[in-house]
């Protein structure tokens, strides 16, 4: 186990390696270079000289490259000349507003699509499974800033039950909870979709194996078998694909944070691309990538810890 911790380790340090050069090399790829950006296109040769050799800009490219990962290494993402802040101070504000969403979404996600699809794996091609299939079908067609506009219409506009716009926050947290149901449940649904079908068809593949008609002839009730075996064995691909679904989940963070006026990383990353704010983009980039590895990581271990197939290839 410890060797398999140590390789996947390696791997998500290299992964991130790579990731720093992509995003240096952006860096650099701007349309007129991150000066430009800082000063306009007005600005004379003379002021954008000054800016790139106070800025580091005029030594090699290498040496660049190794004070700006050095720079990551220490916390330092750049400063925001939009905002007029440094990216780490605005990362640390914003990025715990997104977990929050994230991080009760996939719970909610999780706790609802794994026994839904269970149930449907085992009452497979019964009136109850098509309805619930066909409904799992439209919410997983459905993009996510569809799903946020009916929530809206449903639930503030028909029925003011529910504010629209997630802006009564505190320091760090809401100060008012309701103002997370729209926005976790227009997350939430889309995915549960997701987690579902997965389910679903594991639970269809397990039921088929031997294992189950041994238990079965052994005097086992079907419902013991379900919970206790193929429970078990199907939950490794839901494992694995709660890691894989990440990035999407952090995409439409991004949608829904701008639809419901939700002040996280999502917004921060919308409004600095709208004022060409760079530094900010890329740091969220970085963020989110970094985030993306640890979870994939997480579901490998996770993985690895429930099959130890997984440990010794």
């Amino acid at each position: 186990m410890l060797s398999y911790l140590i390789r996947r380790l390696l791997q998500a340090v290299l992964v991130m390696l790579i990731v720093s050069v992509v995003v240096f090399v952006i860096l650099h790829a701007l349309p007129g270079g991150l000066v430009r950006a800082q000063l306009g296109p007005r600005a004379s040769t003379y002021s954008v000289h000054q800016l790139e050799r106070t800025e580091g800009l005029l030594k090699p490219l290498p040496v660049q490259f190794g004070i700006w990962l050095l720079h990551l290494v220490e916390g330092n993402f750049g400063f925001s000349y939009k905002l007029n802040q440094p990216v780490a101070g605005l990362l640390a504000h914003y990025l715990p507003r997104t977990l929050l969403l994230v991080g009760i979404s996939s719970a909610l996600t999780v706790a609802i699509g794994v026994p839904m699809g269970l149930w449907q794996g085992y009452r497979r091609n019964r009136p109850d499974d098509h309805a619930l299939s066909a409904s799992m079908l439209i919410l997983y067609a459905m993009p996510d800033f569809l799903l946020g506009v009916i929530l809206i219409i449903l639930l503030n506009l028909d029925l003011p039950v529910l504010p629209s716009t997630a802006t009564a926050f505190g320091t760090s947290l809401p100060t008012d909870v309701s103002v997370l149901v729209l926005p976790i449940a227009a997350l939430t649904l889309g995915n549960v979709s997701y987690y579902s079908r997965y389910m679903r068809a594991s639970v269809i593949d397990n039921m088929l194996e031997d294992y189950v008609r041994t238990a079965l002839a052994k005097g086992n009730s079907p419902r013991r078998v379900l919970v206790r075996h193929v429970l078990r064995n199907s939950l490794s691909s839901t494992i694995t694909n709660l890691g894989l679904t990440l990035p999407y989940v952090f995409s439409g963070a991004l949608i829904i944070e701008e639809l419901f006026n939700f002040p996280g990383i999502g917004l921060l990353f919308w409004n600095a691309s709208q004022d060409r704010d760079y530094p900010v983009l890329l740091g969220v980039v970085l963020v989110v990538t970094a985030s993306v590895v640890v979870g994939s990581l997480l579901a490998d271990l996770g993985y690895a810890i429930m099959d130890p197939r997984v440990r010794v290839g």
